[in-house]
């Protein structure tokens, strides 16, 4: 019997990152990486669940950033250019370790899976993966959603023109790569602020997510806290995170992916292998970094030179063991949840897509056995909320409370003394850019391209990425130097635009390195706007 219903939701984002003026750039491994450790996979997942019609569907929100990232001709070729270099270093793994059966497995395993990516991105999907995602959604076997458009954190965003710009921009470089208008959006940081979600409306989105706490102490209360869905003044609906299901996932201490079977990440071939064997493999400076190829697994709490030789087959067995757990305790959790409210609860499960195969390299196989599992029982149903919506039924209204996730879950991750002073430089480049909307209706020819170009470094420096970088300490100075950077393009830009000349030059160098979003138009900053 049905006693409710998943939703499995993924949220992949990395910041905009592209250096065309270097020829290796560190920052632009994190794509790389994430393209055959996550997107592949997860993208494979679905297929295989497409080709073995199993009834199970998931979302996945792809971020304006990634999307155009993962669609870029000089991306694309370095990711090849990487890709076709770590097979190349596979191939002599396997010849390497032929007497040595330990690690030998954990080798082919490796060769097998970047031969799989590259004819995936290459021959099947001509490099552009979206092309996948795209057909799936249109065929109904997933929901792709969208986020803002650099993932700026809309509760500190300083003025409602650069909140709906960040929605707006999203929202047609969705409908570029997607071919249609999206009808979900993942809030960055599942930052909310009462009243933004008015915004949303006016782009035709009808639904978003909260955390936990956003729902459950909403205006009213709802009576079914995180477990339904609520529709806000606007219209749009919001969702809420459950907490249990998340502990599982997420959790360094009861969470799966800590089990001692799971592939350790922090052991890797480019620091354990013997220098002059991985150096050419490694970026012009010469210096050790994570390749990839990862011997060992998590064995316990020793230090990393006590961790054990990897097994693939133990570990696949124990992600099966784990997707089984996972789905026992969703059916037990949605029969308590039907007694007591009566009705069919809907969970919300929403984790970063990058842990599923990055961090924790057995969570596609992990993802796959669960949909795979839940085709065999009738109790828990794995859908998205494009299709609890069109379900209809009643729904409590209620305005969900500021909340985000991250620590404490009320912004500190975002605004704290390591990041703080980003916040008055980018509220000043958003009221220049409103007032540039309004002193220009309707440019065309140079000035328009260098309004497009602000509009452009606006909306990067409000990525929220820099602001959780330098919180984390890590690559800060990049953070640093990327806000700066785009805050000072801005000014300059303007300062031209004020002096009635543009600087084609400085101004094409620009539209080169920072290319993102080709649809731009900058009156979405105008006061007022209702384009």
């Amino acid at each position: 019997m049905h006693q409710g219903n998943v939703l499995l939701l993924l949220h992949a984002h990395l910041p905009f990152v592209r250096h065309p003026e270097h020829e290796e750039f560190l920052e632009e491994d994190w794509l790389y990486e994430a393209i055959t450790e996550t997107y592949l996979p997860i993208l494979e997942m679905a297929e295989d669940l497409e080709r073995e019609q199993v009834p199970a569907r998931f979302s996945i929100a792809l971020s304006p950033p990634l999307c155009e990232m993962l669609a870029d001709p000089l991306l694309q070729s370095r990711y090849l250019r990487r890709l076709d270099r770590l097979l190349d270093l596979a191939a002599r793994e396997v010849r390497r370790t032929e007497r040595d059966p330990a690690v030998n497995g954990s080798a082919r395993m490796y060769l097998e899976s970047f031969r799989r990516a590259r004819a995936t991105f290459e021959d099947e999907y001509g490099r552009n993966i979206l092309r996948g995602f795209r057909r799936l959604q249109d065929a109904g076997r997933l929901q792709v959603l969208t986020c803002g458009a650099t993932h700026g954190f809309f509760p500190l965003i300083g003025r409602v023109e650069g909140v709906r710009a960040q929605v707006r921009v999203a929202a047609r470089n969705y409908e570029r790569h997607f071919g249609r208008r999206p009808d979900g959006i993942w809030l960055p940081e599942c930052g909310y602020r009462p009243g933004q979600e008015a915004i949303l409306a006016e782009e035709g989105i009808t639904h978003f997510f909260v955390e936990t706490h956003g729902l459950a102490y909403g205006a009213p209360r709802p009576r079914c806290t995180v477990y339904a869905p609520v529709r806000t003044a606007s219209g749009v609906f919001a969702f809420g995170r459950d907490i249990e299901s998340g502990r599982q996932v997420w959790s360094a201490s009861e969470g799966y992916p800590g089990d001692a079977c799971y592939r350790e990440f922090y052991r890797d071939l480019g620091y354990d292998g013997e220098y002059a064997w991985v150096k050419p493999y490694l970026h012009a400076d010469g210096q050790r970094r994570h390749l990839g190829i990862k011997y060992h697994r998590i064995t316990g709490k020793v230090d990393l030179h006590m961790k054990a030789p990897y097994e693939p087959e133990r570990a696949a067995g124990r992600a099966r063991e784990h997707a089984g757990n996972f789905l026992f305790n969703r059916q037990q959790q949605l029969r308590h949840l039907r007694g007591v409210l009566g009705r069919a609860p809907t969970v919300l499960s929403p984790y970063d897509a990058e842990l599923f195969g990055h961090w924790w390299f057995e969570g596609p196989q992990f993802l796959l056995a669960l949909l795979r599992q839940s085709a065999a029982q009738d109790e828990v149903r794995f859908t998205t909320p494009r299709e609890i919506l069109a379900q209809g039924g009643p729904v409590q209204r209620s305005t969900p409370a500021f909340s985000t996730w991250g620590n404490k879950g009320y912004a500190e991750v975002w605004l704290n003394p390591s990041n703080d002073w980003i916040y008055r430089h980018q509220h000043a480049v958003e009221d220049r850019m409103v007032a540039l909307a309004a002193a220009h209706p309707d440019a065309q020819g140079p000035v328009r391209r260098a309004l497009n170009q602000c509009a452009r470094e606006v909306l990067l420096a409000q990525s929220s990425d820099w602001a959780f970088i330098m919180n984390a300490g890590t690559a800060v100075p990049y953070a640093h130097k990327r806000f700066k950077t785009h805050v000072e393009a801005f000014l300059r830009l303007e300062s031209r635009l004020r002096e009635g000349r543009v600087e084609e030059d400085y101004l094409s160098g620009l539209e080169s390195r920072h290319n993102c979003f080709a649809e731009i138009d900058y009156r979405d900053f105008a006061p007022g706007s209702s384009r």
